[in-house]
């Protein structure tokens, strides 16, 4: 038995694709996305959405970690390090439920060993990648081991700490930094007579690959969203109102589809093939990949609410998570090259829309709400076939 990832399922043409080893590992990402979602039931508060974000940033870094893994090692990659992630992944989902109760510590614990595997993984290959900093700059992960002497409001505050150090060094370190400073370091090791290894090399991703993986990752957050209306439709009558909440929330999903995978790239809307580097690509991947999760939970909440008031957590939930995916979209077109004039007239009307529907102002059902979210997905959608194309700068090779 070799220890290595196993072949990609019939590439096309000598392309690389997600190996069923890959596939396997990303059964994980379908239950903790399933798990996280169930944070935000009910009438979920702002506090539940604060746990939620943290919660779904460290269990999308821990995924991201082991996929870049498999996309540089490629038939090198050491399945049974893939594995251990796996299965600290799987500890990581099956601690949500419990997390206010006893199971916080785990949950931690478990993303401490995910990283700190991951680590090793990329320490045992004497490889750093220059696109993902975070490989070599653990310091966000030392709030989270602090977290293990605390409990309640300060634990989830060190998380957030933690994830926000480790998001600030995805934006400001660039790749000839990185590189800078990994060879001062082994340069000062090896004056103090300390070099005990060759001197750690760049390693380049295999940038169609990892657009796969993360287009995948998208494709499960979507997936989520039908299993959780599906799910709350089955608990319910069904009326004329439910079904205009199905039918709506069909062609929600349909547009939002439509916009991160066959519109946009590496599951990010309206961004253009290679022109960001991928450690700016990958936090709007999360971004986005979050707010659709909370989209999903939000709809299976609504389906509760199809003929009368939806609450205003709910409401706020449903139009706050589309406004991130929005959000997200404007800044991906902008970095892709589009001028300022067509982001604006691309997302600035289903801004406008989206927060005018989280007002109070005036009661509205589900299916309603559905529905005006449906008009605002759909503009940037429709306005792309009739804007020309303006061509976005090739992405700077790494250094």
């Amino acid at each position: 038995m070799t220890d290595s990832a196993s072949p990609a399922p019939v590439p096309a043409q000598g392309e690389r694709h997600a190996s069923w080893l890959e596939l396997f590992f990303d059964l994980t990402a379908v239950a903790g996305v399933a798990q996280l979602a169930h944070l935000l039931h009910g009438s979920p508060g702002p506090g539940d959405v604060a746990l939620y974000a943290v919660m779904f940033l460290a269990f999308w870094t821990g995924w991201m970690l082991f996929t870049v893994y498999g996309n540089v090692s490629g038939e090198e990659t050491r399945t049974w390090t893939v594995l251990a992630g796996m299965f600290g992944m799987a500890v990581m989902a099956a601690s949500v439920h419990g997390v206010r109760e006893d199971r916080a510590g785990a949950f931690a614990l478990a993303y401490i060993l995910v990283r700190s595997l991951a680590g090793k993984a990329w320490e045992r290959r004497g490889e750093y990648v220059p696109d993902l900093p975070i490989t070599q700059l653990g310091l966000g992960l030392t709030p989270w081991i602090v977290s293990m002497w605390f409990d309640g409001t300060a634990r989830y505050a060190l998380w957030a700490l933690g994830l926000a150090i480790d998001l600030a060094v995805m934006f400001t370190v660039s790749g000839r930094r990185l590189s800078a400073r990994v060879e001062a370091r082994y340069a000062e090791e090896a004056a103090r007579g300390r070099r005990a290894s060759p001197q750690p090399v760049a390693a380049l991703m295999d940038a169609p690959h990892l657009g796969e993986r993360l287009g995948l990752f998208q494709l499960i957050v979507l997936g989520e969203a039908v299993a959780q209306v599906v799910a709350a439709a089955a608990q319910v009558g069904w009326d004329a109102a439910l079904y205009g909440v199905g039918v709506g929330t069909f062609l929600l999903l349909l547009l939002l589809w439509s916009l991160s995978l066959r519109h946009g790239a590496d599951g990010v809307p309206l961004l253009a093939w290679d022109v960001l580097p991928v450690r700016l690509v990958l936090p709007l991947h999360c971004f986005v990949a979050g707010s659709v999760a909370a989209l999903a939970a939000a709809l299976g909440n609504a389906v509760e609410y199809t003929d009368h008031p939806v609450p205003g957590s709910v409401r706020w939930l449903l139009c706050g998570s589309l406004a991130v995916y929005l959000g997200v979209a404007g800044v991906a077109a902008l970095g892709s090259g589009r001028r300022t004039r067509e982001v604006l007239l691309l997302v600035g009307p289903s801004l406008a829309v989206v927060l005018v529907a989280a007002t109070p102002a005036r009661d509205a059902a589900a299916v309603q709400l559905v529905w005006v979210l449906v008009l605002a997905a759909a503009w940037p959608r429709v306005l792309l076939d009739r804007l020309p194309h303006t061509p976005a700068p090739a992405r700077p090779p790494t250094p």
